[in-house]
């Protein structure tokens, strides 16, 4: 018998459920992980969300902050931060600003809620190296650390963010330029002049000329550099000059803190009601003078003052008031030998203004005797002070035909006053007869030279300057330019003063460049004028306003061969600056960083 085996098959159905729960389980693994990591990734979204919205929120708080203190510190200088760290303090960004900001809350990083850490880290009482696009500068500086923590709002979030600002606020005397100007700066047309100093402008600078233009130390504008036809010519000039110092464009305004936009308002006499230790007060040449001499119709006023308890002279509680109503010459010579009035019968003639102008004249020489030997002024100046700055406004009436001015001669020895230098001030159109500041114990030397080794500290601040040559004549005043010969002149002082601004492009609406800020009336054609300076012009001309004028055959003056060049002095920390030197603001970043919360000790590497 024959048996037949017949092998049983297994039933498919069974192995395909298990695959089917082996491939569902694996699905579920797959599912759950994908689920975990995207809910990790969701909730590394929303963490890295309020992270980077916090750090915008702390930022903002800050920023509001360091925009307040900038706003100050350009207005009203050093002073204006240090009297409002109390307000600073307390400046967040507000619900009633938008209602976004009451999803944070914001602190001093010391526990203390709706606060900002605000403090000076560090400040010199000497000038010091700048950074950045202004070193070779030297400064007044504070550097002051910023410092906000927001956190969101109570139950939602315990994440802090921190954001800390190191800001320095630097004040840099202004004749530390070569070349300074608050506007439009003009080389256009220029003579061949060497500029071995810092140049810069808060504006565009124009260069261009068939002279050869070199400037040596670093060029900055808040703008542009370029080459435009311009002061009447047809197509951009193709000599842009040589910048071995190097350009950089588009730098931080420098700025005068005066809380006005009159800057003109530094060198005009302060009203009544103002005081003199307001901001504005403070930097008014007025106040800044300890003699103050004013001329009216029928008086001379001098005023003698000097600081008391560190406050500008201007505030002196009992100055010295001298009064003279009788103003011919041999009794006004008697009381101030220095001082000569000239009135319409014998004033001199500007033919660039058109008028005749009635003058306040100094006696540089005879003045320095006068603080030397005059009882008023000794008894109101111990050993060791010094009036270094002199005011003088002539307020005499004037019309359409007449002009006030005020005028220096026999400047060559200015008074020493310890060594700490000399500076005119007044709001008139200044005029300078002969060489100036360039002696050895009163006696001429370095004169037609770059050398002022002996030269003092010495400065003008005016409305408007011009230099006039040894060889002037009032006489020859109203004659043609050809009549009116010159001789070599040195003048060794920083010049602030005023222009007559260009209009346009046209050769009639020029300001006539840089080179002709210090305005001359003769003909130089044959003579040499050597000029060591710093030319700063912060403002506008308001006395002296008529625009420049083309010089040629039925000009006022013609130009001579300059040498003008910077007087290194100025750039040297350790040399006294002329008495009054303005103080430049610039506000610099010094460092940002995100620091641990609550910790406003954070080490950043400037």
């Amino acid at each position: 018998m024959k048996t037949h085996l017949h092998p049983v098959r297994p039933r498919p159905g069974g192995y395909a459920l298990l695959m089917v729960l082996c491939m569902v389980g694996v699905s579920m693994v797959v599912l759950s992980a994908t689920l975990s990591r995207t809910l990790s990734e969701a909730r590394i979204n929303d963490t890295n969300n309020r992270y980077v919205t916090g750090m915008n929120a702390a930022e903002a708080a800050a920023e509001k902050v360091v925009a307040r203190m900038r706003y100050d510190f350009l207005n009203y200088g050093l002073s204006g931060i240090t009297n409002n760290l109390p307000a600073y303090r307390s400046t967040i960004p507000l619900s009633t600003e938008s209602s976004y900001w009451t999803n944070y809350i914001f602190s001093d990083a010391q526990g203390n809620d709706n606060a900002t850490y605000v403090q000076c880290i560090s400040a010199t009482n000497r000038l010091s190296p700048m950074q950045s696009q202004f070193s070779g500068l030297y400064a007044w500086y504070q550097l002051y650390r910023v410092v906000s923590n927001a956190r969101l709002t109570a139950g939602r979030s315990a994440l802090v963010n921190a954001v800390q600002e190191d800001i320095s606020f630097n004040s840099i005397p202004v004749f530390q330029f070569a070349i300074f100007y608050n506007s439009l700066l003009e080389f256009s047309t220029c003579a061949t002049m060497t500029v071995n100093g810092r140049v810069h402008a808060n504006g565009p600078i124009y260069t261009g000329s068939s002279a050869a233009l070199t400037i040596n130390g670093l060029v900055t504008t808040t703008t542009t550099l370029s080459q435009p036809a311009w002061a009447g010519q047809s197509t951009n000039w193709a000599y842009p000059g040589s910048f071995t110092g190097g350009v950089v464009t588009n730098v931080p305004f420098v700025m005068l803190p005066l809380g006005t936009n009159n800057v003109h308002s530094i060198i005009e006499q302060p009203p009544a009601a103002e005081s003199p230790v307001s901001p504005l007060g403070q930097q008014r040449l007025f106040n800044e003078a300890q003699i103050v001499i004013l001329v009216s119709n029928s008086a001379v006023n001098v005023r003698i003052q000097n600081s008391v308890n560190g406050a500008v002279p201007g505030a002196d509680p009992s100055p010295t008031i001298l009064n003279y109503t009788n103003l011919n010459a041999s009794d006004l010579g008697d009381k101030l030998p220095f001082l000569t009035l000239l009135w319409v019968t014998n004033g001199f003639y500007d033919q660039r203004e058109g008028k005749t102008n009635l003058t306040t004249q100094i006696d540089i020489g005879k003045y320095a005797s006068w603080l030397n030997t005059s009882s008023k002024v000794l008894s109101k100046f111990p050993a060791g002070s010094y009036p270094t700055i002199l005011y003088v406004a002539d307020n005499r009436p004037v019309n359409a035909t007449l002009m006030n001015a005020v005028r220096l001669t026999n400047g060559i020895a200015p008074p020493y006053n310890g060594g700490l230098g000399f500076t005119v001030a007044t709001p008139d159109p200044l005029y300078v007869i002969g060489s100036y500041n360039s002696s050895s114990n009163g006696v001429p030397v370095n004169l037609s030279s770059t050398n002022t080794s002996t030269a003092m500290a010495c400065s003008f601040m005016c409305d408007a300057l011009t230099i006039l040559s040894t060889n002037w004549s009032d006489a020859k005043s109203t004659l043609p330019v050809a009549n009116r010969s010159t001789s070599d002149t040195t003048v060794n002082a920083a010049i602030l003063s005023g222009i007559v601004p260009s209009t346009g492009s046209a050769q009639s609406q020029y300001s006539g460049g840089v080179h002709n800020l210090p305005r001359l009336l003769e003909n130089w054609s044959n003579s040499h004028l050597w000029l060591n300076s710093s030319i700063v012009n912060l403002y506008n001309s308001q006395i002296a306003n008529s625009p420049f004028l083309w010089p040629g055959p039925s000009g006022y003056y013609y130009a001579p061969t300059r040498h003008f060049s910077y007087d290194l002095n100025f750039a040297n920390p350790n040399r006294q600056p002329p008495p009054g030197t303005p103080n430049l603001s610039v506000m610099l970043r010094s460092s940002w960083a995100t620091p641990p919360p609550n910790n406003v000790s954070f080490y950043v590497t400037p």
